[in-house]
């Protein structure tokens, strides 16, 4: 179409437009989006690398079952996983994320990490795409100003927080030393683990590190000062740093106590046995064996890896199930059409049906009715900030092969946001 032929189909657009308004007839609306567009960013490098084979067999798993149910609103729904980087790399997962609004997806899935996140989360929601992290839990992300298009699949540390700090406190401890990664993810944690020491009268004393140290000989020698009962690591893998450090000084492994950003496999270090007894935390419900071996298979058949670690599997799982669903009920696969339902379609509720797959909330659906669904996860149950408001906290205990997945101490259910 030539120059002047462009401007005599815009002057008709126009004249039409006007008119219609002159005589109070609507122009037809703009189709709902029929097609669900995910874009991943997670960690398939950094500090937190070990968290992306369980979060892309996640992934995988969801998409291949959605699709093979019927897809969303009859397509299939397309995935792309990029990669996020960690908080030394922020670039890599600004340029992750302009590249998914580029190709117009209608859900982020990530960051892993909070820090990650908020270096993103003003253009992602901004753009109204809606952003579910499966695994963010700083305390602030709580009251971001999204616009109501975050949510997250994972507890905040209010409730992690507190619970580590209880089983350390049931465990007898009554000196603490606290070795904390100087992120907003770290600080968030420590500030909820210290106080909830401090308040069953444990004595309690913090020792700061930046973001991927990796010489950890005169911040243990600073903690060790004053003899700890235990000592609370808040890292993510710079615990392959620090571990060999407290085990050098003669510390007693067992009295060690992990989180979410450090309870990993371990047996292939050559400090595995030297854990034996440590505890950690991870949130969410027990996994059963027939959904871990479903991720296996998954990250097997995508990867030709086997799969070692399963944290935030299922926490990846349900955030595009959630997603998916609430694409279905609203009709609309865009970013809006998924925020305006996700909550909805998280809460329990009078004349809901139940669901746990996207199979059967299709067929719920279809047939008029109105579905809650509850995850692998958890119920989820998103409150309007977005949390989950019913969670679970998993207290796992390391063995002799520096294993933990297998020895699970107990699960406790808490709420997430008091």
């Amino acid at each position: 179409m030539n120059n002047v032929s462009k401007r005599r189909a815009l002057g008709a657009v126009a004249g039409f437009s006007a008119i219609a308004l002159a005589i109070g007839t609507a122009l037809p609306a703009q189709a709902a989006d029929s097609e669900l567009k995910i874009g991943a960013i997670i960690p398939l490098t950094g500090a937190l690398s070990f968290l992306s084979p369980p979060e892309i067999a996640g992934l995988h798993m969801a998409v291949d079952e959605i699709n093979a149910a019927g897809g969303v609103l009859g397509k299939k729904v397309s995935l792309s996983i990029l990669d996020s980087g960690d908080g030394d790399t922020l670039s890599i997962a600004d340029q992750s994320a302009t590249k998914h609004l580029a190709n117009k997806v209608d859900v982020v899935i990530g960051a892993a990490a909070s820090g990650v996140t908020r270096s993103i989360i003003n253009k992602i929601t901004g753009a109204k795409v809606v952003q579910i992290s499966m695994s963010n839990t700083a305390p602030d992300l709580s009251t971001w100003k999204d616009g109501g298009y975050y949510f997250r699949t994972a507890p905040s540390d209010l409730l992690q927080g507190k619970i580590v700090a209880n089983q350390i406190l049931q465990d007898a401890a009554k000196n603490v030393a606290i070795i904390y990664q100087g992120t907003s993810y770290g600080k968030g944690l420590k500030d909820v683990a210290a106080a909830t020491l401090t308040k069953g009268k444990a004595t309690v004393k913090t020792y700061e590190f930046p973001e991927n140290e990796t010489n950890f000989a005169s911040i243990v020698d600073k903690a060790l000062a004053d003899d700890p009962d235990a000592i609370l690591l808040v890292s993510y893998n710079e615990a392959y740093k620090a571990i060999p450090a407290l085990k050098a000084k003669g510390y007693n492994g067992s009295n060690i106590y992990f989180v979410d950003g450090n309870l990993a496999d371990y047996s292939k270090e050559s400090f595995a046995s030297y854990l034996n007894g440590a505890k950690g935390t991870l949130p969410g419900k027990a996994l059963s064996s027939g959904f871990k071996a479903k991720l296996a298979a998954v990250y097997k058949a995508k990867t030709g890896k086997t799969l070692t670690e399963f944290s935030y599997g299922a926490e990846t799982y349900d955030a595009v199930l959630l997603a998916a669903i609430a694409a279905q009920a609203a009709k609309d696969a865009s970013g809006p059409g998924v925020k305006k339902e996700i909550t909805n379609i998280s809460l329990t509720g009078p004349g809901k049906t139940k669901v746990t797959s996207f199979k059967a909330a299709l067929a719920a659906l279809k047939a008029g009715k109105k579905v809650n669904y509850d995850g692998v996860s958890g119920p989820v149950e998103f409150d309007k900030n977005g949390d989950p408001t019913g969670a679970f906290i998993g207290i796992y205990r390391f063995n002799s092969k520096g294993q933990y997945s297998d020895n699970l101490v107990k699960v406790v259910a808490g709420n997430t946001v008091k």
